[in-house]
């Protein structure tokens, strides 16, 4: 399997073959990516033109919305202000916002929320205190937490940490 995408390798110059490998894991998976290979246009570049047909967006913004997306799931904890990161990404922040939707489908904040609730998940599943995981994913109040865990969950910090504590995974 390895020999059939190294043979496709010269039409991919920016992958690297042990990126490729992964994605085909099985016989049943490389006719996917054969026709990829053979038109010259890895999934990632396919993307990028999707998106830049859509609506006029440079690579130079398409970056700065990336490593903003990166930076919010390294420093989800921390008091991220929407409008630091529209100007670190040299936009407005509605501009910021509208493509941020467009690429991801979900608003920064919104995007956020969930990094946010998937992290406390994480933790109530080992038994850390609901306190404690308020603050640890970067929530001020615990009632502002517990909120948005149950409108992310539709369950309650501590009935999900009962019930995963109950039926360990």
């Amino acid at each position: 399997m390895v020999h059939l995408i190294q043979s496709y390798s010269p039409l991919f110059p920016d992958d690297n073959i042990s990126e490729v490998v992964p994605k085909a894991r099985c016989l049943k998976a490389i006719p996917l990516y054969l026709p990829r290979m053979v038109n010259g246009k890895t999934y990632y570049h396919e993307q990028i033109e999707k998106i830049s047909s859509q609506f006029y967006l440079d690579e130079y913004q398409y970056i700065r919305v990336r490593q903003s997306k990166h930076f919010m799931e390294k420093f989800y904890a921390d008091k991220i202000e929407l409008e630091k990161i529209a100007t670190a990404a040299c936009m407005s922040r509605f501009h910021f916002i509208r493509i941020f939707q467009s690429i991801y489908g979900v608003t920064p904040r919104q995007f956020l929320k969930d990094i946010r609730i998937n992290q406390a998940k994480v933790l109530l599943k080992r038994g850390v205190a609901v306190t404690s995981v308020c603050y640890e994913v970067g929530y001020d109040s615990v009632p502002t937490f517990s909120n948005a865990f149950k409108k992310g969950t539709g369950l309650s910090p501590a009935k999900y940490q009962q019930i995963n504590n109950r039926n360990p995974e």
